[in-house]
């Protein structure tokens, strides 16, 4: 009869992979606690140090986190990175879908979605732009970015030509309107200072006014 043999007549190294634990699996879920912190604790240092002055080690410290808990949640920085847009995104493209069903004004929706982009990148991830460190993503990651930056792109300009069509804002070529509104917005983070005396709503408001005000028939 076949007997198991023990570990004790294997070789050394064997042993070692007989008794090592099985990898625990990475925490993928997107809206994860924890997961969330380091994506604010990351977008902080990123906004302080650039991406590539900051370590994992400063991301993980700020949170009291050690460094091999953090990669539980992200294999690497650029994961981390990644993984910053693809969650200010999320709640830009949510936000799409929901005033595209909205019968609202075409300057009220804009209204929605200037003041939604401001607060997504002042308050959710505290100053990470969405066009922030592009180049350091890899190509499969930055091809999933642009795709989706490109889709809230596209849903700015059809809010901007509906306005045109009934005659609330005034005509001009809506890709060029688009891109000087994402350019005002996206700079935000640039100057903002979060003990300043402005709020991010305060802030939001007063480029809603502004930028809205530009489009309108004089």
């Amino acid at each position: 009869m076949a007997t198991i043999e023990s570990t004790g007549s294997l070789p050394p190294t064997a042993v070692k992979r007989a008794r090592r634990r099985p990898a625990r699996p990475r925490n993928a879920d997107p809206l994860a606690p924890t997961r969330v912190d380091i994506l604010t604790s990351a977008a902080k240092a990123f906004r302080r140090l650039g991406y590539h002055g900051a370590t994992v080690e400063q991301i993980a410290s700020a949170l009291q986190m050690k460094k091999g808990n953090l990669y539980y949640y992200f294999k690497n920085k650029e994961e981390i990175l990644f993984a910053c847009h693809q969650y200010s995104l999320d709640r830009l493209l949510r936000l799409l879908e929901d005033i595209e069903q909205d019968a609202a004004a075409p300057d009220a929706k804009l209204r929605r979605l200037i003041v939604a982009f401001v607060h997504t990148i002042l308050d959710e991830l505290h100053g990470t732009a969405l066009f922030l460190d592009l180049e350091a993503l890899s190509p499969a990651h930055l091809k999933v970015v642009i795709v989706r930056r490109d889709a809230f792109d596209r849903g700015i300009r059809k809010v901007l030509q509906e306005g045109m069509a009934n005659g609330t804002f005034v005509q001009a070529d809506p890709k060029f309107l688009a891109f000087a509104l994402l350019g005002a917005v996206n700079w935000i983070p640039r100057w903002f200072n979060p003990d300043g005396p402005a709020t991010s709503q305060e802030i939001a408001d007063r480029f809603a006014d502004y930028l809205i005000a530009g489009l309108r028939h004089s």
